[in-house]
């Protein structure tokens, strides 16, 4: 029997201080600036003083670029055009500072971190600060068997669980929330769509790398009989990313969570971290309240998530290449909106 009581998220997680976020709406008017001039920087302000619990609103300046990386056994049916190597390979370039995710992070001054959860290797081949929370080598074949075990999706959730109160214990200020896998696209898929009860062909998307035609026919049949094996289990959110999901999902899923009972505020990227924010809802109603949509990448799966969980993006490029890279390309904007706030002049009281 499981020691984890997810139920016990719903009464941890508290909303971001509404009297905060108040306090820094009437600063807002006060400051030169005419009401609506900044736009919606003035919202992502507000949501920051919010989710510190300060006014001004502090500079966002520890950044973590968390990447959760992991293989997903359906990519042997043709359903992605990532690497041969699988994401080993991707891991590698991230490491080496070779991926877009890691370019944007460097650019940033956001230290890249990146947790194999599932990766299809050897472990000696990546460091150990890398690899010590791996649960499996990669997950399992969800259009005909489980993605973990029950004990292994614990793990890889609590594993989650303490990387958020590794960063919140460190004075992280915000963490962008991506992923390092192949096949995750159609696990993530396969969850939205059966969260959101639709069929297959609503949720099935052209992946990180893009595929073809044929390539999408084969991903929407393994969604199709993924969905099959989800809807069971639908009411227990641990079962589900142990029936459809995988290591890498399950862990992030958990961070989100704890990441919001300390309070940690996330940007969340692309189709994947979107599938793991809409279980974590399911999890705790308010936990979305702690997050922001960096981009939309065009995928209908996360269309639909962040549509059901009242997310609305930052950006609209169409970055699809995962790592953390549509999010990354948020964080100035978010930045700015907390610089913005906290240095500009309030206007002089008029005088008689």
């Amino acid at each position: 029997m499981s020691g984890l009581n997810l139920d016990d998220f719903a009464t941890l997680i508290e909303r971001p201080d509404p009297g905060v976020r108040r306090d820094a709406e009437e600063r807002r008017e006060r400051l030169g600036l005419r009401p609506g001039a900044l736009g919606r920087l003035d919202e992502l302000a507000e949501w920051l003083a919010a989710a510190q619990g300060a006014v001004p609103v502090k500079p966002v300046e520890q950044v973590t670029a968390l990447v959760f990386a992991g293989d997903h056994g359906v990519a042997k049916l043709g359903v992605s055009a990532g690497p041969e190597g699988g994401a080993a390979v991707l891991v590698k370039a991230a490491l080496a500072g070779e991926s877009a995710g890691a370019v944007l992070a460097r650019r940033a001054g956001a230290r890249l971190r990146v947790v194999d959860m599932a990766v299809d290797c050897d472990p000696a081949e990546l460091p150990e600060e890398v690899t010590r929370h791996r649960v499996r080598r990669g997950s399992g074949r969800i259009d005909i068997e489980d993605a973990l075990t029950p004990e292994e999706a614990e793990a890889a959730f609590r594993a989650g669980m303490a990387i958020a109160d590794e960063e919140a214990d460190s004075g992280t200020d915000l963490v962008v929330l991506g992923d390092l896998s192949v096949g995750g696209t159609t696990a993530a898929g396969t969850l939205i769509g059966a969260l959101c009860g639709t069929d297959a062909s609503v949720v099935t998307g052209r992946g990180g790398f893009g595929i073809d035609d044929l390539a999408w026919m084969r991903k929407c049949a393994a969604i199709r009989d993924g969905l099959r094996r989800a809807r069971p289990v639908l009411g227990d959110q641990l079962e589900l990313l142990a029936a459809t999901g995988g290591a890498d999902l399950a862990a992030a899923t958990g961070f989100l969570l704890q990441s919001a009972v300390r309070r940690t505020p996330v940007i969340l990227d692309g189709v994947v971290s979107a599938a793991c924010a809409l279980v974590a809802q399911r999890v705790a109603f308010r936990a979305p309240d702690w997050w922001l949509a960096g981009q939309a990448g065009g995928d209908p799966a996360q269309a639909k998530a962040l549509d059901r969980m009242a997310l609305n993006p930052l950006l609209d490029h169409g970055v699809t290449v995962g790592e953390g890279t549509g999010a990354l390309l948020a964080l100035p904007l978010v930045q700015a909106a907390a610089a913005l706030a906290a240095d500009l002049p309030e206007r002089l009281p008029d005088r008689d």
